[in-house]
């Protein structure tokens, strides 16, 4: 069973930059395709960002496209996300996700395995 553990949210700025940690354990963390997923007031959730086992491919929502970055560092079982120029539009709870088996298709909440808890972000203007 693989728990995950989001950190980093807070209170950020508009324009500034957000850095989101997800501490993996119980599994094999190189195993798994990885995703970040976000719930606004109001809104259902939505895909934010993926990375496969390896690192090599990642996907954006357009939403964050062009000012995010998904990361992971697979010795220290931990996924990151980057947000920079933080928009009000990106308060939400952020939730990361694992994904252990083929076909895996990123942007589908629905097909990833494990969540965490999620982690509150809340951008001010």
């Amino acid at each position: 069973q693989v728990q995950l553990v989001e950190s980093g949210g807070g209170l950020v700025q508009a324009g500034n930059s957000l850095r989101l940690s997800c501490a993996a354990s119980g599994g094999t963390f190189s195993d798994l395709a990885m995703g970040w997923f976000r719930q606004g007031p109001g809104k259902e959730r939505e895909f934010v960002a993926a990375i496969n086992w390896s690192g090599s491919n990642t996907y954006y929502a357009d939403s964050v496209k062009g000012r995010s970055t998904i990361s992971r560092d697979n010795g220290e079982n931990t996924l990151y996300l980057q947000i920079d120029n933080a928009k009000s539009e990106d308060t939400a709870t952020y939730y990361c996700a694992a994904d252990k088996e083929s076909p895996w298709v990123p942007e589908i909440e629905v097909g990833y395995d494990y969540w965490g808890r999620g982690t509150q972000v809340t951008v001010s203007s």
